[in-house]
């Protein structure tokens, strides 16, 4: 029987979701895993970028994600979306824009010379993201080309997102009772809070597949603890310059708005001003404080490390 005490680096971290799938004991796990998420059993999977990224921080061609190939030729690219990432609407446009361009890369990639169209194999993207994307209450939302009436077109091209942050309710429901797709998002959700550990346990003791993951999860947090907190440090400060630079653009246009209402009365071209600099200074500032609270609630880094990283007191930061 599973039962693991020591604290376990949470799967969601996208360096170590890379890291126990492409582990050579797991790839029952990865098939298992990919099963749940497309509604098919698969019988064979091979991992095509097999890499684990490099540790030099100007190293740019990182790849986190899982492009693998399936038994009936099917293209599967698998990612962990651990970080948050800012948009002016919320998320939702700036991920799926993201979402569909590497996905249409894929597909197209695949080979065309002396091939019919009709031979070309189905392309999948399947997403497991953190945080919240979908303004909608569903944990899963899986997508194929579609007419205004919500007729297929085409299942060539599919798209399965998996939000985490969805869970609650299934967190309720006994491990028997779960589906696969939902014992797997708990694991990766949850398999580093120590108050879901019992959950975790016997949900890793339902499927032999899924408790070598878990063997594999670890032996991670044991060996590559501070691997993958540096690993999350980069992601920070990388993210933090993008996710600055979005709020900015926000402040910006909310302050051209307020600006123009206070112009009114003092002049449009000082309110203008003034408005476009008070709404950089606080979207900066949401922007500094939101990623800082992001990395708070993922407990890989210490407070003192992500105040200094973020400029922010201890104070301020044990306060989000």
């Amino acid at each position: 029987m599973l039962h693991f005490i020591i604290p376990l680096t949470p799967p969601s971290d996208d360096y170590v979701f890379k890291a126990i799938l492409t582990h050579p004991d797991t790839k029952p796990a990865l098939m298992d895993l990919i099963s749940a998420c497309i509604g098919h059993t698969v019988v064979d999977v091979q991992i095509r970028n097999n890499e684990l990224p490099a540790m030099d921080t100007n190293e740019k061609n990182e790849r986190l994600d899982l492009n693998c190939v399936i038994d009936d030729g099917s293209q599967i690219d698998v990612e962990m979306h651990g970080s948050f990432i800012a948009s002016l609407d919320g998320g939702q446009a700036a991920f799926m824009n993201k979402t569909i361009y590497y996905l249409s890369d894929l597909h197209s990639s695949q080979k065309s010379k002396g091939v019919k169209y009709i031979d070309f194999v189905k392309t999948y993207q399947i997403t497991f993201s953190a945080h919240n994307i979908f303004p909608w209450p569903g944990y899963v939302t899986e997508g194929t080309l579609r007419n205004e009436s919500g007729v297929q077109i085409s299942d060539q091209i599919n798209v399965v997102i998996i939000e985490l942050s969805k869970l609650g309710e299934v967190l309720k429901k006994p491990a028997e009772q779960m589906t696969p797709l939902e014992m797997w998002s708990v694991f990766l959700g949850y398999a580093g809070e120590l108050e879901q550990r019992t959950l975790i346990n016997e949900v890793l003791e339902r499927k032999e597949a899924m408790g070598m993951a878990g063997v594999v999860l670890a032996s991670i947090s044991k060996d590559e603890q501070e691997r993958a907190k540096f690993l999350s440090r980069r992601k920070f400060e990388t993210d933090m310059m993008s996710n600055m630079l979005t709020y900015e653009e926000k402040g910006r246009r909310e302050g051209i708005q307020e600006g123009i209402k206070e112009g009114i009365q003092v002049g449009i071209k000082e309110g203008i001003q003034e408005g476009i600099k008070e709404g950089i200074q606080v979207g900066i500032k949401e922007g500094i404080q939101g990623m800082a609270r992001k990395m708070k609630e993922a407990k890989a880094i210490p407070i003192e490390e992500i105040a200094e990283m973020s400029g922010l007191s201890v104070a301020e930061v044990e306060a989000l």
